[in-house]
């Protein structure tokens, strides 16, 4: 990807960000599709974060089986880039499974483990009581599940952490 074709995709997917979450703007048809179609075409240009927000979209909200496979794609492609809800959201996936993805505890646990670490609350939590009551294939262990739920709460909630790094953002 060029540097000019980078910008253009990170302004197109700020746009789409302010009409998702404007609330002066009328939710019409017209307005929800141009959304759609500019996340849609963030995320095919690889944007992570419109990867993330429109494959959850499409996973959770797609009429079709192919939305939802295409979702489930894009999200695990955004996990893989670093994406902190993209990685809680990859782990969901495998816990839960989809035609596409059949249920895997084994990968549902590194997806929640990635996520944790990397500052998610939920996906900590998630790994705190799967260790708590032997679920996700897990034994049952409570110093794993003490030190998830630590973790958990040390987290700030995820929409803080991305207000903080928005703040960060602004200042430079």
């Amino acid at each position: 990807m060029t540097q000019a074709s980078s910008l253009f995709t990170r302004l197109e997917y700020r746009l789409a960000q302010q009409l998702f979450h404007t609330r002066w703007l009328p939710r019409s048809p017209r307005t929800q599709r141009l959304t759609l179609h500019l996340f849609e075409r963030c995320a095919d240009a690889g944007h992570t974060a419109a990867l993330s927000l429109y494959g959850h979209m499409l996973f959770h909200r797609g009429v079709s089986p192919q939305d939802k496979a295409r979702g489930a794609r894009y999200v695990l492609e955004a996990a893989q880039g670093g994406d902190l809800r993209a990685q809680y959201q990859a782990g969901l996936i495998f816990e839960h499974g989809c035609v596409q993805y059949p249920r895997r505890e084994d990968r549902a646990v590194t997806w929640y483990a990635r996520a944790g670490e990397a500052g998610h609350s939920l996906a900590a939590a998630r790994l705190g009581k799967a260790y708590r009551n032997g679920e996700l294939g897990l034994p049952v262990d409570a110093t794993q599940a003490a030190h998830w739920e630590r973790l958990a709460e040390q987290h700030l909630p995820f929409d803080e952490i991305e207000l903080d790094s928005e703040r960060v953002q602004a200042r430079h």
